[in-house]
């Protein structure tokens, strides 16, 4: 697979990539993080954009965002570990730089194109770093291929074998979903609501404070492009129409986790806490969770120094 590489970091001021949905020049150019190089790599006719830091000689590690963000949610992880390993911040297919994707969203086809952006860069191996859908997707990776994966630390996502008590008694934080999960309504909320993607990230964090100057206005304009619109409403339908539907007839109860996986969860996470995280001991060969006091639902914003704490940890072992 073709892989074009951009050297350098973008400065505001830099002509920006093309846009993959428009098919014209877009005026968003990537927000600057030092030490990162931009690169993009062509996945089945699908041109996926990355962040790279680190030395690319180093052990490589994925990093996987959720919604509605993209790879600049690893900006406060990146300096803590770029000193060990080759990061690369992977843009899911429709979300920042990244092309939409023609087969759709669903969680085992989100699997697949980590494993092929694997493939296309020629690594074998990796650690994999996942947060939110990202990690959602991460666990049927590591189930479905442990060849590929070392080590897995998911941050704020349930596992696919939760009790249907806990699932049942936790339902009830997911209703912002109904807004996203009917097409086109949620790619129309997308487009025209950023207020709502706003609410969605300032409710999915602990201390509002923990979100840095421009950090929800780059999620929120990047939320708004139609292919990153369509992919956000398309996550979510996936999930609605075929994995709530699995979990129920348990048949993700024929997978098994092998990989030495570190589920690390907000103690005020409101969407994943970690009351849904019990359940998944008989499907694991190696899984732990950790929860973090005092932390929402994105750790990587909140607590970045344990994040990399717990990857270190994780990575070495």
């Amino acid at each position: 697979m073709p892989v074009d590489r951009t050297p350098g970091t973008r400065t505001p001021h830099q002509a920006a990539p093309q846009d993959p949905d428009e098919g014209t020049a877009s005026p968003r150019p990537f927000p600057p993080v030092p030490g990162v190089r931009h690169h993009h790599v062509t996945v089945g006719g699908v041109r996926l954009h990355y962040a790279e830091a680190g030395d690319p000689d180093a052990p490589p590690v994925l990093l996987v965002h959720g919604f509605p963000q993209h790879w600049y949610t690893w900006r406060h992880v990146l300096p803590g570990l770029a000193g060990e390993y080759r990061l690369i911040c992977l843009d899911m297919p429709g979300f920042g730089w990244s092309q939409e994707s023609p087969g759709g969203y669903g969680t085992e086809r989100r699997a697949a194109d980590l494993v092929a952006v694997l493939d296309a860069l020629g690594l074998e191996r990796v650690r994999l770093l996942a947060h939110d859908w990202g990690a959602w997707a991460g666990f049927f990776a590591c189930a479905r291929w442990p060849e590929r994966f070392s080590h897995f630390l998911a941050l704020s996502m349930v596992h696919p074998w939760p009790t249907r008590r806990n699932t049942l008694r936790h339902a009830w934080r997911f209703w912002y979903t109904v807004l996203l999960e009917w097409p086109p309504l949620g790619r129309r909320v997308l487009r025209h609501w950023p207020a709502f993607t706003r609410y969605l990230l300032r409710r999915g964090v602990a201390d509002r404070a923990a979100w840095r100057a421009g950090e929800i206005e780059e999620f929120s304009t990047a939320a708004r492009r139609p292919h990153s619109a369509r992919a956000g409403e398309g996550i979510h339908r996936a999930f609605v129409a075929h994995d709530i539907a699995a979990l129920r007839r348990k048949e993700f109860h024929s997978l098994r986790l092998t990989v030495p996986t570190v589920i690390l969860a907000g103690e005020r996470d409101v969407v994943v806490p970690p009351g849904l995280l019990p359940g998944g001991e008989p499907f694991s060969d190696a899984q732990t969770v950790e929860v973090l006091s005092g932390c929402g639902h994105c750790p990587q914003h909140e607590r970045p120094e344990r994040v990399v704490a717990a990857a270190r940890r994780l990575f070495a072992s």
